[in-house]
């Protein structure tokens, strides 16, 4: 048996608002009709909006009001556009009318906006569970979640639904994508994309796994979404590729998680999550395979994510600790650092990983021995063949994977360009986060909370540090 020094880090769409108004078919719509926009009327009652030629002055729009029997109105933001009062139910008579008069240009009923929302997925969740689908995925649509709501509006607009087209291999224990053996595929898999499976602990193809933990990292990346089973992934149309690097109890070594970096780089995965960690006693010169792959996979345009590690410690546990890689400590519900999550110099960022909150006197967020949720994903349950929503999933390997998930929607919005390096999308994550309970960054929270809807959000201008080749010194 190889000499293993890896420590598995186990167990361990918020509104968006855009106006829009549709303009087809509106001179057919009665003044009253509903609308979809939670109960409103669809358009203004008793309002019409007509445009006039240019060589239409003032006293001749008044006449032609007239002439159709409505009140002369506003104008709406130019001389040539008014919008006319009509008797209630008027409205279709009235444009009908005005479409017959000299010197009117258009005529329609004036149709009322809503803020266009994404609704929440209509995933089951757990039945029961206080509060449905919003309390129990808290670290998507919570205040203290990543904005998954947000991001989702903003990939739809941008014709990449959930990041869809980009590759994120899922280095860990497998992930349960496809019968194999006594193997279950997850149902709540039925609707991802997974491509070019590798299984560098015994040598296969089929990257299927054994312990439930690389699932669980995967579902919260790509698990199916608004399918009425289970619960949500936030880039639920990213494609996954399964690396197999740690064996059914959670170990592997270094020589194997290099190749595995290495792997996934070559087969054109854009983001690449590592949800495991060495001790924290372990150095950078103990793992110069994996330090080489991390930095081939970065020259190849791969983002290479981490988790900080579990032991608590004011310290960074490689491979996350490597300046190439993004750290990802992790959050409870109430914002606060995680009790288990490391921090400290070379922490990038934070993103929900469930648990107890730290003692941190300095931040009001965090209430002194607060056990929050945990990180609900569907996984095994009990056996191989067998699938839930089991508690106890909490650590900086849940956190990883919605960083990962974030920059796969930043790369597939193209908010920040269409192909944007390594460096450019560690940027766009890190000045997109949110500030927590002590202002960043720092070594507790790093940049803050991962936003993967602000993340997206064409809006949010683009920091400076997008024109850098590199985003922090090497440590």
């Amino acid at each position: 048996m190889r000499n293993r020094p890896l420590l598995p880090a186990l167990g361990s769409r918020r509104l968006a608002v855009a106006l829009a108004a549709a303009c087809a078919a509106v001179a057919a719509a009665p003044s009253g009709a509903a609308a979809s926009n939670g109960g409103a009327p669809a358009y203004a009652p008793g309002e019409v909006v007509v445009g006039y030629e240019p060589a239409v002055d003032a006293r001749a729009q008044a006449a032609t009001a007239r002439a159709v029997g409505a009140a002369a109105g506003s104008d709406a933001g130019s001389t040539r556009t008014r919008v006319l009062r009509v008797p209630a139910g008027q409205v279709r008579a009235t444009v009908a009318k005005l479409r017959r008069q000299p010197g009117v240009k258009y005529a329609a009923p004036n149709p009322i906006a809503r803020a266009s929302v994404v609704p929440l997925p209509d995933d089951t969740g757990i039945k029961g569970f206080p509060g449905g689908l919003a309390a129990l995925q808290w670290n998507f649509f919570g205040d203290r979640g990543v904005g998954a709501l947000e991001a989702w509006t903003n990939a739809d607009a941008a014709g990449a639904p959930g990041g869809r087209g980009v590759r994120i291999a899922v280095l860990d224990t497998g992930v349960a994508y496809r019968d194999f053996g006594r193997f279950k595929a997850s149902p709540d898999f039925a609707g991802t994309k997974f491509v070019a499976p590798y299984d560098f602990v015994d040598g296969r193809r089929e990257a299927v796994d054994r312990n439930g933990h690389g699932t669980h990292v995967a579902g919260t990346i790509a698990e199916a979404t608004n399918n009425r089973l289970g619960v949500t992934g936030l880039a639920y149309g990213a494609t996954v590729m399964p690396v197999r690097v740690l064996d059914s109890q959670g170990y592997g070594d270094a020589a194997t998680i290099a190749k595995g970096i290495r792997y996934a780089a070559r087969h054109n995965a854009k983001v690449i999550n590592m949800s495991l960690e060495f001790s924290t006693s372990v150095r950078a010169s103990e793992i110069p395979d994996i330090m080489a792959a991390i930095r081939y996979a970065t020259e190849r345009g791969s983002i290479v994510i981490g988790s900080t590690g579990n032991e608590g410690e004011a310290q960074v546990a490689y491979p996350a600790r490597a300046s190439l890689v993004v750290s990802v400590g992790a959050t409870t519900d109430q914002g606060c650092l995680a009790s288990f999550s490391n921090d400290g110099v070379g922490l990038d960022i934070v993103a929900p990983g469930g648990g107890e909150n730290a003692s941190l006197t300095q931040d009001p967020n965090c209430q002194a021995g607060h056990r929050g949720r945990d990180i609900y994903q569907m996984t095994y349950a009990g056996s191989v063949s067998r699938f839930g929503l089991p508690a106890g999933y909490d650590g900086t390997s849940m956190a990883a994977p919605h960083v990962s998930a974030t920059a796969a929607l930043i790369i597939a919005t193209k908010v920040i360009g269409t192909n944007p390096t390594p460096a450019q999308v560690e940027c766009r994550i890190k000045a997109t986060a949110r500030a927590l309970g002590i202002p960043g960054p720092n070594r507790i929270y790093g940049w803050g909370l991962v936003d993967a809807g602000a993340a997206t959000s064409p809006a949010v201008p683009t920091p400076s540090c997008l024109a850098r080749t590199s985003t922090r010194a090497p440590r």
